[in-house]
């Protein structure tokens, strides 16, 4: 992963942007926090005779349908990324607008997940691990959305991104494509494991 790199005008010499670097550092922290999650997860499901347990199946349609929807959307951001490297604003705002759509629909089909499994936060442990799991991850899927809006919100100024600047566009993409590969992960555990 190339890291973005700024000139300083006085010296010309190009050196690390450090808010992506601090953002690789945060991301590494939410990684261990998730990491965290699985290892508990993966600690209780081989710790119990019956997993998940009874009347706490999980379908895998609408996940799978979900699924495909939020790593199709890291294609597309990077499009959008692929774009202001070209100078085109517009093909770039165009890209990040379908990743917000795409992140939204995700969103909307979890909470319809949600209202239809039929159990709850504190049913089970399965249960409890699944919502907050899967809810944690959505926290993070809504907090993407909110940056790719403000990139977008950003981008009306005339200047503001360009080929040579575009930090803020890599760093959004950055962290969508995090959030891609924890939801890969969960939805492994939760949802393919399951049914083995």
């Amino acid at each position: 992963m190339a890291i973005a790199t700024e000139k300083s005008p006085a010296h010309h010499e190009e050196h690390a942007d450090l808010r992506v670097l601090g953002l690789i550092t945060f991301l590494i922290s939410e990684s261990l926090m998730f990491g965290g999650f699985f290892a508990t997860y993966l600690f209780y499901r081989g710790t119990t005779q019956t997993w998940p347990p009874e009347g706490t199946e999980v379908e895998l349609l609408l996940p799978t349908i979900n699924t495909i929807i939020l790593v199709s959307s890291s294609f597309v951001i990077h499009f959008g990324d692929s774009a202001i490297k070209k100078n085109d604003v517009q093909g770039m705002r165009k890209w990040y607008k379908i990743t917000a759509i795409m992140g939204v629909i995700f969103l909307l089909g979890q909470v319809y997940e949600y209202l239809t499994l039929g159990y709850g936060l504190s049913t089970n442990l399965f249960s409890n691990c699944f919502y907050l799991m899967t809810g944690f991850h959505g926290l993070h899927v809504f907090i993407g959305v909110l940056l790719i809006l403000g990139v977008l919100w950003r981008s009306r100024r005339p200047g503001h991104y360009n080929e040579h600047k575009h930090t803020g566009i890599e760093m959004a993409e950055i962290y969508w494509h995090f959030v891609d590969i924890i939801w890969i992960i969960l939805f492994t555990l939760l949802y393919i494991l399951t049914k083995f």
